[in-house]
């Protein structure tokens, strides 16, 4: 491995450092419910290892336990994850194009949420060896996480793993709050979001729906009607605005 290899490398692994410890917090989680749900300790470590996504696995999760079907735990999984293409095709744009084109498929086992915000946050192109470096500490911080909250669930006590099982609650609220606050149309977005999930709960025909196709459609629904009425407007570059002068 060239100098400049091993100096994106480290970099990558620097800036994995925190997103490592935060997986290995929330997988604990992941790793109690997947125990609670009666899956084995390699099942459950192997669907961290190949799945690297927490909204998915916690979904897919809840539809094991309810016995869905297939179908709907991969249409579900097509929904939840989406996002992800649109952060591939985003970080396709960091990456320098002289370098051959299977490290593209390499990285995307790699895309999360966090690893797309360290990454294109990242002044200039990047190398596959910084994304490497930052997937080295994530995906096994991520299955550690999972593998210690197995373990730890089939020994701290029922208390203990109940408490700790509010982690997961706690993770969303912190996702939600921050934009929520700062957006008053974010804000009422997930308002609505939270009344219409409970009403498909408690709702005496919508409650019949099963819960992988509820998340279906209150996602298609209400981000639908949200991104009609709300569209993001594309931001003008400023370069752009100088060459199209220019060229007049």
């Amino acid at each position: 491995m060239s100098r400049n290899r091993k100096m994106d490398f480290a970099a990558g692994i620097q800036d994995g450092i925190p997103i490592c410890l935060g997986y290995i917090a929330v997988s604990f989680t992941f790793g109690i419910m997947a125990k609670n749900a009666g899956l084995s300790t390699w099942e459950a470590v192997l669907l961290s290892l190949t799945n690297l996504t927490s909204a998915g696995q916690f979904a897919g999760l809840s539809l094991i336990t309810a016995s869905a079907s297939y179908f709907e735990m991969a249409f579900t999984q097509l929904i939840i994850n989406l996002r992800y293409s649109l952060m591939s095709c985003a970080l396709s744009q960091k990456i320098d194009n002289h370098y051959p084109f299977f490290h593209r498929f390499l990285i995307a086992y790699g895309v999360t949420d966090e690893v797309f915000g360290v990454s294109v946050s990242r002044p200039g192109r990047i190398t596959p060896w910084y994304s490497y470096g930052v997937m080295a500490l994530a995906a096994p911080g991520w299955t550690l996480g999972t593998f210690l909250g197995v373990v730890s669930g089939s020994i701290l006590p029922d208390r203990i793993v109940s408490a700790l099982s509010v982690a997961l609650y706690g993770m969303f609220i912190a996702i939600i709050i921050p934009p929520a606050r700062d957006n008053r149309i974010i804000g009422t977005i997930v308002v609505i979001s939270m009344a219409a999930s409970f009403l498909f709960t408690k709702a005496p025909v919508l409650c019949q729906i099963s819960s992988g196709f509820r998340i279906i459609i209150l996602t298609i629904l209400i981000a639908g009607i949200a991104a009609y009425f709300f569209p993001v407007k594309e931001e003008t570059n400023p370069e752009d605005k100088e060459d199209s002068s220019v060229e007049a």
